[in-house]
């Protein structure tokens, strides 16, 4: 497990030539100005690179000990001296070849970062909108995959109508202990918002995981439970579907919102707002 361990050629089931032995990883940051406009953080590579002068993403070969999300802040700093602060990481998008993959590690950015070249592989490093990065001679790897990521470039949150999941989940005595059923479910949630999920429902990019932000809307005898790190909870003063409504319209509109509820009247309301709707089968089956 040595640094650097991974550089070196690798051939794909395609019979391409790749460089990284175990894969590798690119870091897309991104930021939505107040208009919901996107930019990117785009790389030029140098001229004696693979694919030198064309535009692509900070990134490359992965060590063994390596995950996609680590070996990409790793090479973003190496190349753009960016240092992680001010990023999320929003969702990991693979490129898998057979026998090679490329992982795109997008990551939502708090501003314009300052980056700069900071090693010889890059020459220049911009934030460009994505019409822009269209318009680049880019990297072939990332002008394959370009059209699939742009799709992704929104971030994701998840909204939970928790006294229907918790009734749906139907555990003996649940009724008794609101509190401790929704203390339960946080904990879990909390767990998932950490791991990330794989798998999301259909009218959502194709992410191989997902790291959205959850937000739990609790009522009645649930109020008092504490948010988590990875989960913020909204105590509604009221109706808990008037709050999940609410939470919806709160939503920037860049952002996509996925609604997890069983309830046919709520669902009309949400999707009447543009939000996507699952029951709650489909966040057990992920816990």
């Amino acid at each position: 497990m040595a640094a650097k361990d991974g550089d070196g050629w690798a051939y794909c089931d395609r019979g391409h030539r790749h460089w990284g032995v175990y894969g590798a990883s690119g870091l897309l940051a991104v930021h939505h100005d107040s208009t919901g406009t996107p930019r990117i953080l785009a790389q030029e590579r140098a001229v004696w690179s693979h694919h030198g002068g064309t535009w692509g993403l900070p990134g490359g070969a992965l060590d063994s000990h390596e995950d996609a999300i680590a070996g990409a802040l790793r090479e973003a700093g190496e190349e753009a001296a960016l240092t992680g602060d001010g990023l999320r990481v929003q969702g990991v998008y693979l490129d898998d070849h057979g026998g090679w993959s490329f992982a795109t590690v997008i990551a939502e950015a708090s501003g314009l970062l300052e980056a700069a070249p900071a090693n010889s592989e890059s020459v220049d490093l911009r934030w460009l909108t994505p019409e822009q990065v269209a318009a680049k001679n880019l990297h072939p790897g990332f002008a394959e995959t370009w059209p699939a990521i742009r799709h992704a470039l929104g971030p994701l949150m998840i909204v939970l109508d928790v006294a229907n999941i918790v009734g749906a989940r139907a555990e003996h005595g649940w009724w008794k202990d609101r509190a401790g059923a929704a203390a339960k479910l946080l904990a879990e949630v909390n767990a998932l918002a950490e791991g990330g999920l794989r798998g999301l429902p259909d009218g959502l990019p194709a992410l191989d995981r997902c790291f959205p932000r959850f937000v739990m809307v609790v009522e009645g005898a649930a109020r008092d439970v504490s948010p988590l790190p990875g989960v913020r909870v909204v105590a509604a003063p009221g109706s808990g579907d008037d709050a999940i409504v609410q939470a919806v319209r709160d939503v920037p509109s860049w952002e996509r919102v996925l609604v997890v509820t069983a309830d046919r009247g709520l669902r009309e309301r949400v999707t009447a707002l543009g939000a996507l709707v699952v029951g709650p089968r489909w966040l057990l089956s992920q816990l």
